[in-house]
């Protein structure tokens, strides 16, 4: 009866220390594992793009790296989101140390939230998400004891790319069709007489080419024919149409555009100035 009592507690002390969990950081990482870690550390302790913005605020390019905001005690972190952004959840690694709350600024309809971060000691590490209507902030939280970020916020991929074509779309506008250089480089002085309903909106060149601009209403009909003055002559030379300009491979000085017969023709005389 004791043997068989010995064998049993024997079997339930050898059951218990079967069960005993192996702690995470003896336990081996699979090479997938290790590139992942690998990977992701890369991202979080990348030093990214840090810049001043507006009243001091500490800006992020978004999605580029972990962000890292320090902070301290006694002081208060203000992260400001993108306004009009809607936040879904914030979660924290650390919910006893680290206390997070919400505060709004602006306008109704265009608010911006702020998350006000405030550590409770010296030397603290943790991890911030932050879920929200457009994105996703992962953030890495520092507690400093006299150092820390009064504001921060974030400028946006897509942002910038706006205001990047925004740029771009002035000087396209300041190129001027058909040359394909900026208005300061054409010669603009040409006098345009006569009446049609084709008559040219305008007429420049860059020096050895010239370009002449027809109303929309040309589109998909014939263009005049152009004769160019030379010698007490009119001769007809070729031209090549692009959509509703007409491009002509001289410097013009004198010519004259045609088009009809009889008492239906229309003609527009062009004369450039000095």
């Amino acid at each position: 009866m004791n043997l068989l009592r010995l064998r049993s507690a024997a079997f339930c002390t050898g059951l218990v220390f079967s069960t005993i969990a192996v702690p995470a950081t003896a336990q081996p990482l699979s090479v997938n594992e290790q590139r992942g870690t690998s990977i992701s550390g890369q991202w979080q302790q990348g030093q990214g793009v840090v810049t001043r913005g507006p009243d001091g605020k500490v800006i992020f390019l978004f999605g580029q790296v972990q962000p890292s905001v320090v902070c301290s005690p006694l002081q208060v972190c203000d992260i400001e989101l993108q306004p009009g952004e809607i936040v879904r959840d914030v979660l924290l690694g650390d919910t006893v140390r680290w206390k997070v709350e919400p505060a709004t600024s602006g306008a109704p309809g265009s608010q911006a939230v702020h998350l006000i971060v405030k550590p409770s000691e010296t030397g603290l590490v943790t991890s911030m998400v932050v879920t929200t209507s457009r994105r996703t902030y992962h953030i890495q939280l520092k507690s400093h004891h006299s150092n820390y970020m009064a504001r921060v916020g974030f400028d946006y991929p897509e942002d910038v790319n706006a205001r990047f074509a925004e740029i771009a779309a002035r000087m396209e506008a300041s190129i001027v069709p058909g040359a394909g250089v900026r208005a300061e480089q054409l010669n603009f002085s040409f006098r345009v007489s006569g009446r049609a309903r084709w008559r040219p909106t305008r007429i420049y060149s860059d020096g050895q080419k010239t370009y002449i601009q027809f109303p929309s209403s040309l589109s998909g009909q014939d263009a005049p024919v152009l004769f160019v003055v030379s010698g007490g002559e009119n001769r007809i030379v070729n031209y090549r149409m692009n959509g509703t300009m007409m491009v002509v491979d001289y410097y013009i000085d004198s010519a004259i555009l045609v088009s009809g017969v009889g008492r239906d023709q229309e003609k527009i005389t062009i004369r450039r100035g000095g």
